[in-house]
């Protein structure tokens, strides 16, 4: 199903916009896009809804052998590693979805989507009487309209006015079913008005697909879901996924057809039948705690493939021939022929155009490097000490386009036995790579960096104008090695030339997968025997002439370019990357100019000179002799050297010299193809499937041609070497011949150790591979490659992959490299930059997870790159059977560069995680590749009340029951007692103590407002009475709309001496009328109030034009002003007959949305001011100060009543002007002395928020805090710790005791049922088991323990007030370990709900309700929260253990999922905690599916960072897939005056469109 919202023009603003949104007409034509596929052509239609020719070329590209396919432009020099086996393979992959697709329906345009397209056209204008007219226009067309054409059967559409429901969480579910039997393929379009919706311009559009019973192919349901459902809210449309037919939902693929009373309309509801929330199973009451959740352990398939051969015994190479005259040492090799052949060209270094600029002579480098050896052994110097010992590392620091200075350097630093450690320039402060580039400079000791001074020139400098510190790297002297700063030697000074020793000659960087940078050590006699060796493999002779390509820091590029060249008096010329860039055939028309007999290459360099091959005619390549392609081992190389070779062969080239080779940083050259006059065995190659790679086995591919790895051999192993193939985990076990295993190789010519790091270099470089006996194969060490592969026949070796890159996912193993390879054959040369893709594994919920980041060209349109993503899973699902977790794509040139090209992965897996790579586009398929959650919780066979009871008592669990002291036993002076009403309390305080303050009200300045004394009360609420008294009858309902202050009290005491029932309303927000008029207007309402009391200025208001627009302002009741009414006093007090009488209801929002009234009796009334003046020790001499509102619940006992009772004097702080003045409240408390006081979370927030850097400035403002000894918290939810934790921590400064701050808990059925008071122990604080709490268990666990969640109890028990424990389900009595319902018996409870508005199936048993067995004559009332109860080790004021009770969080708020409860706020809590600008985040399901709506507070580029980390962080701590990720502007989610989180309105808001997001985001 498909809804597409158009929100109506009052709800969003005229010209609003959102961060990429799209014009009009760009949605337009987008939807019509989407809809073509389902929707025929008929003539006389909107043409914005045709499909255009785009899309039907793109599928035709689809389909094999199209023309499209083969007419790409060859010189679009992005076509990079083509493999065209590859590009066939996938795209007959996604052919075959194409051919496996389901009927579709006949597809007919009917008069009824035209008008849903006008009315999704926002007027120009807003008016109310456009409004209506579009209204109109939508009745005149006829409910039923049969449309007759094209032969097919008619298909009825509806439209359907849902009647105007309630605005709950919940409407009444109706069924209606489809008229008349249909055909298995029909499309429906409905058209409604869902009830929430306020205008009528809002209108869904819902496809509903019925499909034939045979489930449609992954792919379809893919592509419908990256489809449809993939896309921004913006402010004029929106998509919201709301129903597929089951196998479109990935979690339920057994759903049973079932109503679902959810907030979407009736019709709609047919449509969520299937994602029906599944009934809780009712909870093992029994004592057995196995609740542990276990993930799904993936058990191995039998049929996976197992590799059968026999064990593979080693390799051996050629023995290394022995030459005669062979140097002792590189260096001695440098001194012959820099004497002998001092003419000898040695380097020929080219400019950006491709000019030679400079060949380095044998006798230059000979002179030059002796010059810079002297000068660093002798002429630097600090405090008179040389600066450079013999065996100190020195950083060389050269750019790639000056191999000449990088030679001398090097040579210099042998000669002057220095270790040189060469690395890449660093550009700028934050390169990637750079900060573990600097952790390895300072772990190898290293002070001094040699550069030129054109380099030196042109890197960041400090204020000093020095070279900048980089940020992890070591203090630097940096030396400017060109000529005019190196000294001449003196005639008797020579350099030492030994023989090669076991000494560290050079030291070579390598980065790991993890981003973390080692450097290898080179002995000297490694690098001498490296140099034999490739020497006989290549058959370099003297003074040939090789063209390099690569990196000539280090690898091939060092090994060919720098080192065995001047052994054999080569003669090198050098391209660097930058004349690459501009001319990709550079290098072949140097082979051509220098005859060139060798060129050092990497595949991608012969990709780009394919694409530019054009132009040139007049090359030869006939004088090589060997093409050495450096990353042979690369799964994408093949493809490289046969197109190169289909199109040079006509140029000379011959098949045979290509060469290519494997090697590793670690053990150098593994393997490399001879040249052809060596007379060795044809090159092979090898069609492997993928399916047995995965499971590391070879098996030649025969029937399905799709998944298949093509690979060519990397030729023999190197002289003088010995391989061998070992298992990749574990002990290092020989492989069988058909096993793909880690390559090892023992040779003297592999590096030695990673430097300073000895417990991973005798893991890497002292290997030792045993046979399956467990007989080591050889007593010397061998080095791990880090290649993954086997010996195929020749003794040819094959490589498949590189552990670098192997992402083992659910027990198979990938190659990160053929997932790009697949990623790149979906035709991307429209969408993303070939060879700008990142694949990486995270590890999410205990398994890696394959991500996918790809650059977005420019010009590629938003849907086009949806479908590009889209086919790139179906690809990579089909080709290697697995499941891409995301697949993100970021704007053009935003990934991290490695130094030569290609991406920086580990940086741009860093980035991910830590979510600063801010894409363009995601899309997140955690429902496809998470299979190994927990199983959802079964259902468990009931068990009876008896064998529960008697089960708790062999557990030794007490049934979970307490109480507050008991009020009869209390004598105390209370002269109150004697008193059935408040309103005699109030005339006996006026009589006894007429000048007794009461109460006095502060301002935002801080100064008194308003003050008043028992008479001046008692007067004030008598004129109230005579005015009300000639108007209504005794039992009116009389609404209160006051601002906070004296004139609410009186009128509510004027109220009860008059024999009215007041209702105290919150009055609206001058700036917000349209939101909170509503709401004043209802509870008006739904109290029956027949005459409303107010100010002036607020009777004003709710007459004036504006509120108009909100409400009806005609049928307001009578309204009357208190401001100046005449002095007169009523004939006589009005006197209840019975105190069971109402006195006063006490309407409130629940944070579920409920807007309900309860019923406060004169008896709960008095019984509620004695429990609270007993347990906070209140007399008249008392002053106590307030910071909540008046409206409801304890708030408004606080505020109204207690101070009447009990006499003291209450301090009354509005919160509202708070936010003018934050430390109004605290400074008044300071004032005043107060001991007791009174806050809600968000003036806690705001203190916290508003004063944590102020505490010095209150402090110098005679602040003290030290008077407080409780301050309590007014809320009705679980004790928000870290808040009150911070605010304890805040202002301990200024005198605050930590033990002072505590939370009340009350609710709805008793406004008080915990308040920590003046006496009884501090407030506990426990940590239990999040896991064990989703199975309403409850487990302590020690503090910092995993999934531990601190609680916090909330109060002790009120006197008078008795709690149990009850299940939410059986309602018998819970033992002290469950979670359950608190229920609650206690004088003051409240008698019933006066209405629920739109909830009547809010029964009575709330307020009295018995257990089912154990104690069942006491009466109870059910609170609707969560909790549980523990005896503690402290004693209470009575000397008994005292019982703490534990608020958990609300029943109607929990998240059924899985079979398990889950609390809202400890999703939320994981969530803000993934991601520093996540400002608040609210969760609710919507169809089973979890929404999850996070407040971005940063930039929007960073809206697309959150979707991954969002889903991880849910993922990882809750075991739960997140549907929705929804990214919104900061104060979206709707909060209560109490500070809470209203998510059922957030939840509607998002329904109705009205949230604007920043982007939303539908995870597959």
């Amino acid at each position: 199903m498909l809804v597409i919202c158009c929100p109506s023009p009052s709800l969003v603003p005229h010209g609003a916009s959102v961060s990429r949104d799209i014009t009009q007409k760009g949605y337009e034509k987008k939807r019509g896009k989407l809809l073509a596929p389902y929707i025929p052509q008929i003539q006389g239609v909107d043409p914005s809804l045709q499909i255009d020719n785009r899309i039907q070329a793109s599928s035709q590209a689809l389909l094999p052998g199209s023309k499209h396919n083969k007419t790409r432009a060859a010189n679009t020099r992005d076509e990079r590693f083509r493999s065209d086996l590859h590009t066939e393979a996938v795209q007959a992959a996604l052919a075959k979805y194409k051919e496996r697709k389901m009927p579709m329906p006949s597809k007919r345009r009917s008069v009824l989507v035209q008008s849903s397209v006008e009315a999704c056209t926002p007027p120009a204008t807003s008016s109310a009487s456009e409004d209506e007219g579009s209204l109109r226009r939508q009745g005149r067309l006829p409910t039923s309209v049969p449309y007759q054409g094209h032969g097919h059967p008619a298909v009825e559409h509806w439209f359907n006015r849902v009647i105007q429901g309630s605005s709950t969480s919940s409407s009444a579910s109706s069924t209606s079913s489809h008229p008349g039997g249909r055909s298995n393929s029909t499309l429906t379009f409905y058209l409604f008005f869902p009830s929430y919706i306020s205008s009528p311009y809002i209108i869904i559009c819902f496809i509903y697909m019925s499909f034939s019973t045979v489930s449609p192919p992954r792919f379809i349901i893919q592509y419908i879901t990256s489809h449809i459902l993939n896309f921004h809210i913006c402010p004029y449309y929106t998509l919201v996924l709301s129903y597929l037919p089951p196998f479109f939902h990935p979690l339920h693929s057994h759903c049973v057809g079932v109503p679902v009373n959810s907030r979407v309309s009736s019709k709609i509801q047919q449509l969520l039948n299937t994602l029906k929330r599944p009934k809780r199973p009712p909870l093992r009451e029994f004592f057995v705690d196995d609740f542990e959740e276990l993930l799904d352990v993936q058990q191995p398939d039998p049929n996976q493939p197992k590799p059968e051969g026999q064990q593979m015994s080693p390799l051996e190479g050629e023995p290394l021939g022995v030459v005669t005259n062979w140097p002792p040492s590189l260096p001695a090799a440098l001194q012959r022929w820099g004497t002998t052949q001092p003419k000898s060209p040695c380097l020929t270094a080219l400019d950006n155009a491709g000019k030679p600029v400079y060949t380095l002579t044998y006798g230059k480098l000979w002179t030059r490097s002796q010059k810079l050896a002297y000068t660093l052994l002798n002429k630097l110097s600090t405090r008179n000490e040389p600066l450079l010992m013999p065996g100190d590392r020195v950083a060389l620091v050269f750019p790639n386009n000056d191999p000449v200075m990088f030679m001398v350097a090097f040579y210099g630093c042998l000669l002057a036995e220095l270790v040189p450690v060469p690395i890449e320039v660093p550009l700028t402060r934050k390169d990637a790579g750079s900060q573990q580039i600097g952790f390895l400079l300072g772990s190898c000791g290293v002070t001094l960096a040699l550069t030129t001074d054109a380099c030196q020139k042109g890197l960041p400098k400090a204020q000093t104008g020095e070279v900048a510190t980089f940020k992890g790297w070591p203090r630097l002297l940096w030396f400017v090695t060109d000529g005019k700063h190196v000294v001449k030697p003196p005639k008797d000074w020579h350099p030492p030339l030994r023989e090669a020793s076991n000494d560290i000659a050079y030291i070579e960087y390598k980065t790991s997968k993890e981003g973390s940078t080692m450097g290898i050590t080179v002995s000297h006699s490694a690098m001498l025997a490296h140099c034999h060796a490739l020497t006989q493999a290549c058959g370099y002779t003297e003074a040939e002439t090789i063209t390099n390509v690569l990196d000539f820091k280090r690898e091939a590029g060092l090994w060919h370019g720098v080192l065995t060249s001047v052994m054999n008096r080569m003669h090198v010329i050098s391209i660097p990357y930058s004349l690459m860039k501009v001319n990709p055939l550079s290098w072949i028309q140097k082979v051509h100019t220098f005859k060139a007999r060798v060129a050092v290459v990497k595949s991608r360099d012969m990709h780009w000179s394919l694409l530019a091959q054009r132009d040139q005619r007049d090359i030869s390549l006939s004088s090589l002799r060997m093409l050495i392609v450096a990353d042979g081992a690369n799964p994408w190389s093949i493809s490289s050297c046969d197109a190169f070779l289909n199109v040079f062969q006509a140029r000379g080239l011959r098949p045979e010299v290509i060469c290519p080779c494997a090697s590793s940083s670690e053990a150098m050259t593994v393997a490399i193809r001879r040249p052809p006059e060596m007379g060795v065995p044809p090159p092979g190659k090898a069609v492997l499937s993928m399916s047995g790679l995965s499971h590391s086995v070879i098996r030649v591919d025969t029937e399905e041609k799709l998944s298949v790895l093509t690979v060519q051999d990397v030729g023999q192993v190197m002289p003088g070497a010995v391989v061998c193939v070992v298992r990749v985990e574990g002990t290092p076990y020989l492989c069988q011949t058909d096993e793909v295993g880690e390559i090892c190789v023992s040779s003297g010519s592999t590096g030695v150790a990673y430097y300073g790091l000895p417990g991973m270099t005798k893991n890497v470089f002292e290997t030792i591979p045993v046979t399956s006996s467990g007989v080591p194969i050889s007593d010397r060490p061998f080095t791990r490659t880090s290649l993954l592969g086997f010996v195929g026949p020749d003794s040819l070796v094959f490589v498949v992959g590189k552990m670098d890159g192997l992402m083992v996912v659910s027990g198979r193993r990938h190659n990160a490299d053929d997932v790009v390879a697949t990623a790149l054959a979906v035709e991307p040369m429209k969408f993303v930059y070939r060879g700008r893709i990142a694949v990486f594994s995270v590890s999410v919920l205990h398994d890696e997870r394959i991500v996918v980041v790809a650059e977005q060209r420019p010009d590629a349109s938003e849907e086009d790159s949806f479908q590009w993503m889209s086919r790139v899973l179906q690809a990579i699902d089909s080709i290697h059977q697995v499941g891409v977790y995301c697949l993100a794509l970021v704007p053009a040139n935003t990934l991290p560069k490695a130094p030569l090209g290609g991406i920086h992965i580990s940086d741009t897996k860093q980035r991910f995680l830590e979510g600063s790579l801010h894409p363009c586009n995601v899309l997140m398929c955690p429902h496809t590749c998470v299979t190994n959650l927990p199983k959802p919780r079964q259902k468990q066979p009931e068990v009876g009340p008896a064998s529960m009871i008697v089960g708790n008592l062999v557990a030794g669990k007490r049934i979970a029951q307490a109480c507050g002291r008991d009020v009869a036993q209390l004598e105390d002076n209370d002269q109150a007692r004697k008193f059935l009403y408040i309103q005699d309390v109030l005339q006996w305080r006026a009589q006894a103590t007429p000048d007794h303050p009461l109460f006095l009200v502060l301002n935002a300045k801080g100064t008194v407002a308003s003050t008043a004394s028992c008479l001046q009360l008692h007067k004030r609420a008598e004129r109230v009475a005579a005015a009300l008294m000639g108007r209504l009858n005794t039992g009116d309902h009389v609404a209160l709309v006051y601002p906070p202050g004296i004139d609410l009290i009186a009128t509510f005491y004027g109220c009860l001496y008059a024999g009215c029932v007041p209702v105290t309303v919150r009055p609206p927000h001058p700036q917000n009328l349209a939101t909170t008029l509503p709401t004043v207007k209802m509870i008006v309402e739904v109290s029956k109030s027949v005459c409303i009391l107010t100010t002036q200025a607020i009777m004003k208001l709710l007459k004036s034009k504006e509120a108009a627009a909100a409400v009806d302002i005609k049928s307001w009741p009578m309204v009357l002003d208190t401001d100046d009414l005449p002095r007169k006093k009523s004939a006589q007090m009005y006197k209840p007959p019975t105190p069971e009488m109402l006195a006063y209801l006490d309407f409130s929002v629940s944070t579920t949305g409920i807007l309900a009234g309860v019923k406060m009796s004169h008896t709960a009334t008095s019984a509620l001011c004695r429990s609270i003046k007993l347990q906070c020790e209140l007399y008249p001499s008392r002053q106590i100060a307030i910071c909540l509102d008046p409206y409801c619940g304890l708030g408004f006992a606080l505020w109204c009543l207690c101070s009447v009772y009990s006499g003291h004097q209450s301090i009354l702080v509005p919160p509202l002007e708070l936010e003018s003045n934050a430390s109004l409240w605290l400074a008044a408390v300071s004032q005043y002395k107060v001991r007791v006081t009174f806050c809600s979370y968000s003036v806690m927030e705001m203190c916290t928020k508003g004063l944590g850097s102020q505490t010095e400035a209150l402090r110098l403002r005679n602040v003290n805090l030290s008077c407080v000894r409780t301050c309590m918290v007014v809320a009705e939810e679980r004790p928000r710790i870290a808040l009150t934790q911070s605010f304890s921590k805040i202002f301990k400064d200024l005198g605050l005791s930590p033990r002072a701050v505590s939370t009340t808990f009350g609710c709805r059925v008793n406004v008080a049922i915990c308040l920590q008071g003046t006496a009884g122990p501090d407030p506990t604080t426990v940590y239990v088991d999040m896991r064990a709490l989703r199975h309403d268990r409850v487990r302590l666990v020690e503090r910092g323990s995993p999934h531990s969640l601190p609680l916090m109890e909330s109060g002790k028990i009120l006197p008078g007030v008795k709690v149990i424990i009850a299940n939410t389900e059986t309602k018998g009595p819970l033992g002290d370990s469950h979670l359950g319902e608190i229920w609650v018996s206690s004088p003051h409870n409240a008698t019933g709900y006066y209405t629920v508005y739109g909830e009547e199936a809010l029964h009575a048993d709330h307020f009295n309700t018995k257990l089912s067995f154990g104690d069942t004559q006491t009466v109870w009332a059910r609170t609707g929260y969560l909790g549980f109860l523990r005896r503690t080790e402290l004693t209470d004021a009575s000397g008994e253990r005292h019982d703490a009770l534990y608020v958990v969080g609300s029943l109607d708020e929990t998240l059924e999922l899985r079979g398990m409860r889950y609390h809202p706020i400890d999703i939320e809590t994981s969530v803000i905690r993934s991601h520093k600008s996540i400002a608040e985040c609210a969760v609710f399901t919507w169809t089973n599916l979890l929404v999850v709506v996070v407040e971005l507070e940063g930039s929007e580029q960073e809206a697309l960072d959150l979707v991954a980390l969002v889903t991880n962080v849910v993922l990882e701590e809750h075991y739960l897939i997140v549907g929705v990720v929804v990214v919104v502007d900061p104060g979206v989610i709707p909060i209560n005056s109490r500070g809470e989180k209203q998510r059922m309105h957030l939840r509607d808001g998002f329904l109705a469109d009205q949230l604007d997001p920043i982007y939303v985001a539908y995870n597959m």
